[in-house]
């Protein structure tokens, strides 16, 4: 059971639902050779996918190539179904720096096959997160800087006001498909830069305010730190 913590107290919260955007950078989409979306692009992972600040992402055996992806996490505290924009706001409670962390080559043959990307985007530890602040510490998270670093290099640098669809709009959207309840989470998708880690592999993504998260690679056959 993944169980979701504040910053600011032990204050916590059982994972729900992970729900996460696709190409909802402009610069994203075009580094994907992707359409730009007219409207929010939806997956979900398990709850199982999460794992802490200081754990290791294991490379499952049947995949050669893992993408990092660094994302502004929100979390819903309270429950809501087709949410109108101008309320949407006050049904999330926290903010967080996750990774979506991605098996490429898979993705990119189930794309191929016209098949759902729920394996390479769903394995477990792919979705490091870090502790939760509250929201009303983070006067506007459309105006924060994102940031990944592998090995001490940087490899993704943006800020949030990037976003194609802003949090309002994202929350109104999800919650006409699915009703959100306490402990769901959204990854509101990656600005440019996404590329490869391999094992060995030190991430460190930070959201300034927000958080830092720090996360180990390892393959399959080799011992997670």
């Amino acid at each position: 059971m993944a169980l979701l913590t504040f910053t600011d107290s032990s204050r916590t919260l059982q994972a729900g639902k992970i729900i996460c955007l696709g190409r909802n950078y402009l610069e994203h989409a075009k580094e994907m050779k992707a359409e730009i979306p007219k409207e929010p692009v939806l997956f979900l992972k398990p709850s199982t996918a999460i794992i802490p600040s200081g754990g290791t992402i294991i490379i499952p055996p049947f995949s050669r190539e893992l993408h990092h992806e660094v994302e502004l996490v929100a979390l819903i505290t309270k429950a809501g179904r087709k949410i109108p924009r101008a309320a949407a706001m006050t049904y999330v409670g926290g903010y967080a720096v996750g990774l979506d962390m991605t098996l490429r080559d898979v993705q990119t043959e189930a794309k191929k096959k016209g098949l759902p990307w729920t394996v390479a985007k769903g394995f477990d530890t792919s979705a490091p997160l870090s502790p939760f602040v509250p929201a009303a510490e983070i006067p506007d998270p459309h105006a924060l800087d994102i940031s990944l670093r592998i090995n001490g290099a940087l490899r993704q640098q943006s800020n949030t006001r990037h976003m194609i669809f802003r949090l309002d709009e994202i929350v109104a959207y999800v919650s006409s498909i699915f009703t959100l309840e306490p402990g769901d989470v959204i990854f509101t998708g990656t600005p440019e830069g996404v590329g490869p880690a391999v094992p060995g592999d030190t991430i460190v993504a930070e959201i300034p305010g927000v958080g830092r998260l720090t996360n180990y690679i390892a393959s399959a056959i080799s011992d997670a730190r």
